[in-house]
């Protein structure tokens, strides 16, 4: 495995993919029950948005930059608790002053939302990734993380004890038949776990490659959020991408209708949703 999300970190992908889950949390840990969550491609944990692999691609300034500066007035609560979670972790690790210099991943993201009692697994196969992740979360023992094949532990872990769950899938796609193995992955864990929630990011390279995919999740309950850069798709840089919710938790609908157009007028680009 090559890939490293530390290029991407930041991006409108991510920001997309943030602030829903953000979102999912705060739905669902809503609820007194116990939470499990499982991130299967979790990446390392933070980022330098200054370091060496961000600042190669430069991906994060039409990003998390360009969102972190946007005028609070009129946005929506959803993008306002994602900028205010970014810039916790930004102010507890990175220097003061100027605009975003750390960027929390989705483990970052995840563990801030946790309360005493939930569980949170987190997988990254990539070697030098997995050990970034593990020294971040060093000494936490609220967070397991694990060296391994995330659509593995997926199998394995699924359902869990808790019986509420949440299930992020944001794999690399750095292999040809990487849909295949996702919407396997996923039936997968829907026979197994049917009622958990399940947020599944995917890019849209192949207009028909990405709409199979999406067609193809049979799901009674599903919530599909995609958003278009103004980059033709295809043309080489990621400029268009989705994110499949499946099973969302009450009002999540409502948020993410206000906070997509939103992101994408600041970002420049288009937004969709639908069932």
């Amino acid at each position: 495995m090559n890939y490293r999300h530390g290029y991407h970190a930041g991006n409108f992908a991510d920001v997309l993919k943030h602030t829903a889950l953000c979102e999912l949390l705060r739905l669902l840990l809503s609820k007194d029950k116990k939470l499990f969550v499982l991130d299967t491609h979790a990446g390392a944990g933070g980022y330098d948005l200054g370091g060496q692999l961000s600042v190669r691609t430069g991906e994060a300034a039409a990003g998390i930059v360009r969102l972190a500066a946007a005028p609070r007035e009129g946005m929506p609560a959803a993008v306002a608790r994602y900028l205010a979670a970014v810039a916790a972790y930004d102010r507890k690790f990175g220097p003061a002053g100027g605009g975003p210099r750390r960027y929390p991943g989705s483990p970052r993201l995840v563990r801030a939302a946790l309360r005493p009692g939930d569980r949170f697994v987190a997988c990254e196969l990539h070697g030098e990734d997995a050990l970034a992740l593990k020294r971040e979360f060093a000494g936490d023992r609220a967070v397991e993380v694990r060296q391994a094949d995330g659509y593995k532990v997926l199998k394995a872990m699924l359902p869990p004890p808790e019986r509420r769950g949440l299930v992020l899938i944001d794999p690399p796609f750095e292999v040809a038949d990487e849909f295949e193995r996702l919407a396997r992955a996923v039936r997968q864990g829907l026979r197994r776990f049917a009622t958990g929630c399940y947020a599944i990011w995917y890019p849209i390279k192949d207009e028909a490659a990405a709409a199979g995919f999406v067609a193809g999740l049979d799901a009674p309950k599903r919530l599909v959020l995609e958003l278009r850069l103004g980059g033709e798709v295809g043309a080489g840089k990621l400029a268009a991408c989705g994110l499949a919710v499946i099973n969302p938790p009450w009002r999540f609908d409502e948020a993410m209708a206000e906070a997509l157009p939103f992101i994408a007028g600041v970002l420049g680009g288009k937004a969709e949703m639908k069932a």
